[in-house]
């Protein structure tokens, strides 16, 4: 501002363009860290799969750069908003937002955003990834909704301004094409509906805050090949082939639940406790139980109940320091468990469930700079599947650096 004369006909055009400008944000982060494991080659959900001769790694899990751009009306308020973000890594640079915002300001209680963005379902999956306790989301975020965002559009109702109740409501309802970032363009026709209430942290007693949602998933996806496997009363997986099944949407229906409470206490200390839980019906292949990235052609589908969960205890002692402890499970087939899940059901390791248990260390040099140590001990339920009738050894410790602008 130092160069801003406004006496001159130059600084009144810095002025301009100064101003102009002003309503533009950059920011970002990078987490590079460290990792070992169990067994050299295992499978993991803590930042993907380690190599087949790999039981430890340096890797750069994410580089975020983040733009935003607010156009304020003649009226001195927001109209549009608009982020563009990517991500970088040595896995190459990936598109993680693109989206555009319309606020309405005369009753300033809705918005409509349109783009590649959130999925608005559930509390972990929207909470950030700068700003998350645990290095990773869950495994039931990172099966069923992998990589969190979709294409799509929708309003929002979100009271700005008020002094009333109101101002701790927000409704989220949405169409989106289904795949998400797993595929680079939708498969079909069919789109899932996706919706969110949710009560932002309204104090219930002196320094104790009160947080809640409720999420609901519609959607499906088209079957291609006439064999769909569904889990009958005895608990065998037995086929359809009708050639009637090709074309027709299969069920993705998916019910969340959520609440975080927070007690603020001593020097900046703080202690919280979120829990989590989904449930509903998701269709994949007989080998995954993930969203699939293209339309099978040869692979019969699976149909599956599910359930699963994420809970947290963090503890800060100050700004400084905190702790947390994390558990998630993952039970892809509701229907069986145990020695029930073998070749003779037609069953496969994606009907394995998986509890995990996280603990960890995160340290808060400023806000520029975070340190986490988190350790993952990762149980299976054994079955009589080849390979998984006893534990596999895939505990997980990451250490991660993470600098933020």
């Amino acid at each position: 501002m130092d160069m801003v004369d406004t006496t001159k006909d130059m600084g009144k055009g810095m002025l301009s363009i100064f101003k102009k400008y002003d309503r533009v944000k950059i920011s970002g982060y990078m987490q590079p860290q460290f990792q070992t494991i169990q067994t050299k080659g295992a499978k993991s959900y803590a930042g993907g799969d380690f190599a087949p001769n790999v039981n430890n790694r340096f890797s750069m899990r994410r580089g975020r750069l983040r733009i935003d751009y607010v156009h304020f009306s003649d009226t001195k308020k927001p109209s549009v908003q608009f982020v563009f973000q990517f991500d970088g890594s040595e896995r190459g640079f990936f598109t993680r937002d693109f989206w555009g915002r319309i606020l309405e300001n005369n009753t300033k209680l809705f918005s409509f955003t349109a783009g590649l963005f959130a999925r608005p379902f559930g509390y972990e999956l929207n909470l950030g990834s700068g700003d998350r306790e645990s290095p990773e989301r869950g495994r039931m975020s990172q099966s069923l909704m992998k990589v969190e965002r979709d294409l799509g559009a929708m309003i929002s109702f979100e009271p700005r301004g008020k002094t009333n109740w109101l101002r701790y409501v927000k409704l989220d309802a949405g169409v989106f094409n289904g795949p998400g970032l797993n595929a680079t363009a939708d498969y079909d026709s069919y789109k899932d509906f996706i919706s969110r209430a949710s009560l932002k942290p309204v104090p219930v007693q002196k320094n104790l805050l009160l947080s809640a949602g409720l999420s609901y998933f519609n959607g499906g996806l088209i079957q291609a090949d006439k064999y769909l496997y569904t889990l009958d009363k005895s608990g065998h997986f037995t086929p359809d082939s009708s050639q009637a099944n090709i074309g027709r949407k299969l069920p993705r229906k998916y019910y969340g639940a959520d609440a975080q409470l927070k007690w603020k206490h001593g020097n900046d200390g703080a202690t919280e406790i979120r829990g989590e839980y989904w449930w509903g019906t998701q269709t994949a292949s007989a080998a995954s139980n993930e969203t699939p990235a293209a339309i099978f052609t040869t692979d019969p589908y699976y149909t599956r109940k599910f359930n699963g969960a994420f809970f947290y205890l963090l503890h800060s002692f100050d700004t400084h320091n905190q702790l947390g402890v994390k558990y998630d499970w993952l039970d892809p087939n509701t229907g069986l468990s145990g020695t029930g899940i073998n070749t003779a059901a037609n069953a496969h390791p994606a009907d394995i469930r998986y509890n995990t248990i996280g603990v960890g260390y995160i340290h808060y040099f400023d806000d520029n700079l975070k340190l986490v140590a988190w350790y993952d001990v990762v149980k299976n339920e054994n079955s009589a599947l080849e390979g998984y009738t006893t534990d596999i050894k895939d505990n997980v410790l990451t250490l991660r650096l993470q600098f933020r602008f």
